[in-house]
């Protein structure tokens, strides 16, 4: 059974996850890496889920304003010998419900094109593909999606 906890980016068991997220983007991003990197800083997130099996953290993601009514949906990462059983729709769920309940009317995200798993998870989620937005603008492996919560 999955227990999900919500916490912040100073939670002991987020910051491993988020190493081993940064570890496979590393590989995944080659070249363009650390241009993604420099988004993608822990301090002083608010909004932060971390998802357990049998106590042990297995999954994380985060969300962060945008703006006024948007939040962007940050660090989501499940480790590879736990993908394929629904921990990330429950993580991304948790995020979206805790965004409508701090007011947000929609959650915008960024992945990328060598990432197909995250964009196949995303539109089973509900999320549609919008226009690259803010620092995302123009870069050709950024997909950007959205999805009213």
């Amino acid at each position: 059974m999955i227990k999900l906890r919500r916490t912040s980016s100073d939670d002991p068991d987020f910051r491993p996850l988020v190493a081993l997220l940064d570890q496979d983007l590393r590989i995944r991003d080659g070249e363009d890496h650390a241009f993604y990197a420099q988004y993608n800083k822990l301090d002083k997130i608010k909004h932060v889920v971390v998802a357990y099996r049998e106590g042990e953290p297995v999954g994380c993601g985060a969300i962060k304003a945008y703006d006024d009514m948007t939040a962007e949906v940050k660090r989501m990462f499940v480790l590879e010998q736990q993908r394929g059983q629904g921990i990330a729709s429950l993580v991304l769920a948790e995020l979206e419900q805790w965004a409508a309940a701090l007011g947000y009317t929609s959650c915008i995200l960024e992945t990328g094109t060598k990432q197909p798993e995250a964009i196949a998870l995303y539109r089973k989620c509900g999320y549609t593909v919008i226009p690259n937005y803010g620092q995302y603008a123009g870069v050709e492996n950024s997909v950007c999606m959205q999805k009213k919560v």
